[in-house]
């Protein structure tokens, strides 16, 4: 009987000791968990396990053509995956563990299962912060493959309930180790010998990422999918959301930036890395409210506002 086809309710246990040993069994028995990263809670499974891969794609309805990033217990690990350029050594030496996927060539010896990569030639990684990330990596015994744990293209998960909310019945297990602490997830960039690619916007910024490399960052260009978070419509409430608001119309929940009269505020002192840290918890309350629509307040672009824009864009698509 497979997953899809077992009828269970989805088990929140507190992250310690024993629900890590239970979490690390379930994925040496291919099934995919929910874990908390610094960023968003993240659905892992055995990144060199197929079946264990395909169990993510089928948990969150995500589209096979759609890569996942690969999560590694310390550099090491990451080295016997990927090959690393200089550059890509440079970023990884100054912002691992933390909240950056580098996309590099594939080893052709890595192991990992051809559906984490989704046919291309790369492989995004990353090294996160978070220690019970890190700690079931180690107790697993392998590469975690971990895209967001909710319903594909859906709010992204930055408390165990979110996750409840979106995955209950799909899978068996959540990790509860509270709110995630940067809210947003991870910046995807792509070094290069003379510049570095920035695929997907987030905490670490396109000017940290120049600041450590000393090479130009470029965006846009290339219109395929080599990265996660680069589909038009993507975590997205069920209602209709309306960018740069400074007002909520009658049948809106307005959520704030700033100080202004709104339903909920991401920072009444429009600090960017709080209103970061508030942005999906803010959409999944707006989204279970009893207004039809939403409205959002303008957020500056510069620095991690960058981030939040680039989400707030694809949730309203």
């Amino acid at each position: 009987m497979t997953i899809a086809q077992s009828a269970f309710s989805t088990r929140s246990c507190p992250y310690g000791a024993e629900a890590l040993r239970e979490a690390a069994l379930l994925i040496r028995a291919g099934e995919p968990v929910a874990v908390p990263t610094e960023t968003v809670y993240g659905l892992a499974a055995d990144a060199t396990d197929s079946s264990a891969v395909a169990a993510i794609y089928s948990a969150k309805g995500r589209p096979s053509f759609n890569p996942l990033i690969v999560h590694v217990a310390d550099r090491d690990m990451a080295q016997r995956l990927a090959d690393f350029s200089p550059v890509a050594a440079k970023l990884a030496d100054r912002f691992w563990p933390g909240p950056l996927t580098l996309v590099l060539p594939v080893r052709a010896d890595s192991g990992l299962s051809p559906l984490v990569m989704a046919g291309l030639s790369t492989v995004a990684l990353r090294l996160p912060a978070h220690p019970a990330m890190r700690a079931l990596i180690r107790e697993s015994g392998c590469p975690l493959a971990a895209p967001s744990a909710n319903r594909s293209g859906s709010i992204s998960p930055t408390r165990a309930e979110h996750v409840l909310a979106s995955l209950n019945g799909k899978i068996r297990m959540i990790l509860d180790e509270g709110p995630t602490s940067e809210g947003l997830e991870s910046t995807i960039a792509a070094p290069e010998a003379d510049r570095v690619r920035l695929l997907r916007p987030g905490p670490v910024t396109a000017a940290m990422l120049e600041e450590a490399t000393g090479l130009p960052v470029t965006t846009g260009g290339d219109a395929k999918i080599e990265a996660p978070g680069q589909l038009e419509s993507h975590y997205a409430p069920s209602k209709p959301v309306r960018l740069d608001a400074l007002r909520a119309e009658k049948d809106e929940y307005l959520i704030g930036f700033g100080l202004m009269p709104c339903h909920i505020n991401l920072s009444p002192e429009a600090d960017l890395r709080e209103a970061a840290a508030n942005l999906f918890a803010a959409l999944h309350i707006a989204d279970a409210s009893a207004t039809p629509r939403i409205a959002v307040a303008p957020i500056p672009i510069e620095g991690i506002g960058a981030a939040i824009n680039d989400r707030l864009k694809r949730a309203a698509a």
